[in-house]
């Protein structure tokens, strides 16, 4: 694990009414500490989450529309606002790793195909737009991911099928054990989320705070929907 703690500064020059401090949970924070090797960052639409992890991935030098620390491509709206008022603690510094921005990985794909034949071997050989956006994801975590390395992913499980998620759940599994990796994710994915052994912190109700995977809404919600199929409808569809 390298990445230890993210820090907001300059707390005196924050103005509350301008975006990111406008989000409650930004506005909040003070210093958030890593301890595990898998952090996830849950919470409802808006909640920040996505805003604080662009932040992070400015800071180490990614992308902020998604990628390394060399993939110089330019998306309208991809920068962050937030990276000048943090602070990364590192034990080591690591140069490597990688950014995914779902949102965006459309523009990341024809990047790198703009490199050339040399540069897509290392994501497998194959144009990413050739393949579904499920395969290309998993061609990208399979195939460009590697060891001693920071991870930053938005919500992977876009593209992703529920057995593609379970895919991925294996892949980060031996990337960290095998590959001293680390892992920072935001998500909604239930089947994401139930990863072993991360910590788990949610952005709603205006603070950052850690939480267990139980007492997410995407697991509450999803086990009642489950459970409760035919009611959870009904009362969502009747009036």
């Amino acid at each position: 694990m390298f990445l230890k703690k993210i820090t907001l500064l300059h707390e005196e020059d924050k103005t509350k009414e301008l975006y990111p401090f406008s989000i409650p949970s930004i506005q909040s924070m003070s210093e958030l500490d890593i301890t595990k090797s898998v952090t996830f960052f849950v919470g409802e639409n808006g909640s920040g989450k996505s805003t604080l992890l662009e932040g992070i991935a400015d800071l180490c030098g990614f992308n902020s529309a998604g990628g390394g620390r060399n993939n110089t491509y330019d998306v309208e709206a991809s920068e962050s606002v937030l990276s000048e008022h943090l602070r990364l603690s590192w034990m080591p510094k690591v140069t490597n790793g990688f950014f995914l921005r779902a949102e965006s990985f459309y523009h990341f794909a024809s990047h790198i195909d703009n490199l050339g034949p040399a540069v897509l071997e290392s994501y497998g050989g194959k144009s990413l737009h050739e393949q579904s956006h499920g395969e290309s994801f998993l061609s990208l975590f399979l195939n460009r991911f590697n060891g001693k390395a920071i991870y930053l992913l938005d919500e992977p499980e876009a593209a992703l099928s529920p057995q593609r998620q379970l895919t991925f759940l294996r892949i980060m599994h031996d990337l960290v054990r095998e590959e001293n990796c680390q892992f920072i994710i935001a998500t909604h994915s239930p089947i994401i989320l139930g990863y072993p052994d991360a910590t788990i912190l949610s952005f709603d109700g205006g603070k950052i705070k850690e939480t267990q995977y139980e007492m997410t809404e995407h697991y509450q919600i999803t086990k009642y929907f489950l459970d409760h199929r035919e009611k959870f409808l009904k009362d969502i569809l009747e009036d």
